[in-house]
């Protein structure tokens, strides 16, 4: 589904892929899980990889290793000196990403799974600390900033390009975010990924509507296909917006969030003023180790 990045080796069971130089860790064997988020199942919600750094590592390697896990994100967390916490990089299989929900949420998984005995974990990102704590239900709970989208005029194109015509439409920082008609219309929508990386200048778009499911207050679904991510499974950042939007609309402060992709999703959403706490479970599916090396090696 995904592309690009550099190529690398990775070695399991003594097998090795020969392929092109790519900057590498000075030291080899790091852990990685790959973790199903926003889900008490394998095989649902939104899967993402999680690399255990053991030392720094180049960007280009962190890139040629997102493109080979082919995740929507893969993230990688890195123990900084005197108990400050954890440095934590998101990387779609193409670019590396301001903010990324499900993946923090995999990230704090896979840590309290290897043995990490800090119960209040806090991550170093491009979008300032975020925070996880373990909630008292089994769920994973992310202090993130909130990113309430301030209602704007639809880019020109957006409405063939989903195919639907909004009935609002907004945006923050990093998407658009549309309500359509109804929740049918967001589970059926087709639409013209082309358009939406031609037209459309953000990271993604977020389509959402009144949820009639049982357990949520909304439905959403998630195309990014700028960064590699034609549509994400389950988007916790995206939450960020879809949050304060129907936190507002619907006068709560506790929702939950249905995502209507192929794998879906729950997300509970908390406002807290400028921030949002998101609530989720994660499932460990495999763990293995990176030993990645030079060509030739």
């Amino acid at each position: 589904m995904f592309g690009g990045g550099a190529n690398l080796v990775l070695k399991a069971t003594g097998a090795s892929l020969n392929t092109h130089h790519v900057p590498c860790p000075g030291e080899l064997g790091m852990r990685i899980f790959h973790v199903d988020s926003f889900t008490s199942v394998p095989f649902a919600g939104n899967p993402a990889a999680v690399c255990l750094l053991d030392g720094p590592v180049s960007e280009a390697w962190m890139q040629a290793v997102a493109a080979e896990m082919n995740l929507s994100e893969t993230a990688f967390v890195e123990r900084r000196t005197g108990g400050d916490g954890f440095g934590l990089r998101w990387f779609t299989p193409t670019v590396e990403v301001d903010l990324c929900g499900h993946a923090t949420l995999a990230a704090a998984h896979a840590l309290w799974q290897d043995g990490e005995e800090v119960a209040h974990l806090v991550f170093h990102t491009r979008s300032g600390p975020l925070t996880a704590d373990r909630g008292g239900d089994g769920r994973i709970l992310l202090d993130f900033p909130a990113e309430p989208a301030e209602q704007a005029a639809a880019p020109a194109g957006l409405t063939d390009a989903l195919g639907t015509v909004p009935v609002w439409v907004g945006a923050n920082r990093m998407d658009v975010l549309c309500e359509v008609a109804d929740a049918d219309t967001v589970r059926t929508l087709d639409p013209d990924l082309a358009a939406i990386v031609r037209d459309v200048p953000a990271r993604g778009v977020i389509v959402t509507a009144l949820s009639d499911v049982d357990g949520a207050d909304f439905v959403s679904r998630f195309f990014g296909p700028a960064t590699g991510v034609d549509e994400d499974p389950v988007t916790g950042s995206a939450h960020c917006a879809l949050g304060p939007y129907w936190g507002e609309r619907l006068g709560k402060t506790d929702l939950t969030g249905y995502q209507a992709s192929s794998r879906g999703g729950y997300v509970g959403v908390r406002l807290a003023g400028s921030r949002v706490i998101l609530a989720g479970h994660a499932v460990t599916v495999t763990t293995g180790e990176i030993t990645a090396e030079e060509a030739g090696g």
